[in-house]
């Protein structure tokens, strides 16, 4: 099962998608691994403020923590494990600014490398595990005009969020923490958690 799960900055969304992969872990009988992959990298204070907030949101929440800044081809789960994804855009920046990143071209032959690097490893890893939830932000409805390399930023991970909700079980969006259901294949169509 794959849910990718939007927001703007301070909606929620990173606690609703916390207490949906605890939730759909806990109804597993014979639960695998809950597993948190953080991709956040630690540039200035803002962003470990942010790291820290985070961690302090999931303690004691049974999450295994793994850092994966570039690469997500690395990370494997098993079939029973639950994994949180947090967040596409950070890996996204990643991909593109980090020295070892792997989205370096702009136009088509970015969304090239964008499939190869990041949304093949994505679908390769919800096929592996019995749940992935994917945390990304709503960045397309601020009206703001961006420098061209921003720009492509935002391409590119609206490109990333259309291919993850086209792939998806259920597309939540969080808004001021209530979540609003967009797409769900499910039967019960009502929220998961």
């Amino acid at each position: 099962m794959l849910y990718l799960i939007t927001g703007g900055s301070g909606s929620g969304k990173s606690e609703y998608a916390e207490k949906l992969a605890v939730s759909m872990h806990q109804k597993e009988e014979e639960a695998g691994g809950l597993y948190y992959i953080a991709t956040m990298y630690p540039y200035d204070a803002e962003c470990r403020e942010r790291i820290c907030r985070h961690r302090a949101m999931r303690k004691g929440k049974g999450f295994w923590t793994q850092e994966c800044f570039v690469h997500m081809e690395q990370f494997h789960a098993g079939k029973k494990d639950v994994v949180l994804l947090e967040c596409m855009s950070n890996l996204l920046a990643n991909e593109m600014y980090q020295e070892d990143g792997s989205v370096k071209e702009r136009g088509k032959a970015a969304d090239l490398q964008l499939e190869t690097a990041v949304l093949k490893p994505l679908l390769v890893l919800e096929q592996q595990a019995g749940c992935l939830v994917v945390v990304t932000n709503e960045v397309f409805s601020d009206g703001m005009c961006y420098d061209a390399e921003t720009e492509e930023y935002v391409r590119l991970l609206g490109k990333a969020n259309t291919f993850l909700a086209h792939h998806a079980d259920a597309v939540i969006e969080v808004v001021c923490s209530i979540p609003l259901l967009h797409f769900h294949k499910g039967k019960n169509g009502g929220l998961p958690c």
